[in-house]
């Protein structure tokens, strides 16, 4: 972004919803970014495999069917087992026939990999915390929370109340103080960011 070219959100005038999404689409670059790098120099994964870990780890039964990780990861097909495959090749991962399915894949977790996933979690906690949630006061992050959950779960609902300025919160003061929060403390941990 140059002088000469200054985005929605900095242009006089520019509509809310224009800055809204300049607002929402910066901010997604940055962590994105942050996060991805991160994720990479620290555990040498990318944030879809982060994703796929987490996801396997998650499940309640003993595995994941290969073909229920396409939507919760949101990779297509091919993606996914090319995906699968170089983390099962790094032994975080490992891949076995489906109980009673000749076609099915079922997905599992090994030790190896509930230990860079570990480190995965510490790395994304602490880089959504320094980019997004530090930089946020508490009411500042319920009020975030809520809005982009209504988006997400497609309610087309009536904020609570007139915000104070624009669409958003201006953002004053020093960052909230305390230890930032962990994997369990805050809900967007619970569901880490992907790409």
């Amino acid at each position: 972004m140059t002088a000469a070219d200054p985005t929605a959100a900095e242009r006089p005038g520019a509509p809310h919803d224009a800055q809204a999404w300049a607002a929402l689409t910066a901010a997604h670059a940055l962590v994105t970014d942050q996060l991805s790098a991160a994720l990479t120099r620290t555990c040498g994964l990318s944030i879809n495999e982060f994703q796929i870990l987490l996801r396997v780890d998650r499940d309640p039964e003993p595995g994941v069917r290969l073909g229920e990780l396409c939507s919760s990861v949101r990779l297509t097909q091919p993606s996914l087992s090319r995906a699968v495959t170089r983390l099962e090749r790094h032994g975080w991962l490992r891949r076995a026939g489906a109980p009673g399915d000749g076609r099915g894949v079922m997905i599992t977790m090994t030790t190896a990999g509930r230990e860079v996933l570990a480190r995965g979690s510490a790395v994304h906690t602490r880089t959504v915390s320094e980019l997004l949630l530090d930089r946020l006061t508490p009411d500042e992050q319920e009020l975030l929370a809520r809005a982009l959950t209504r988006v997400t779960e497609g309610d087309p609902g009536t904020p609570s109340g007139p915000p104070a300025s624009g669409p958003f919160p201006t953002v004053s003061g020093p960052p909230a103080s305390g230890p930032p929060p962990t994997v369990q403390e805050h809900p967007w941990h619970s569901q880490p960011h992907s790409a």
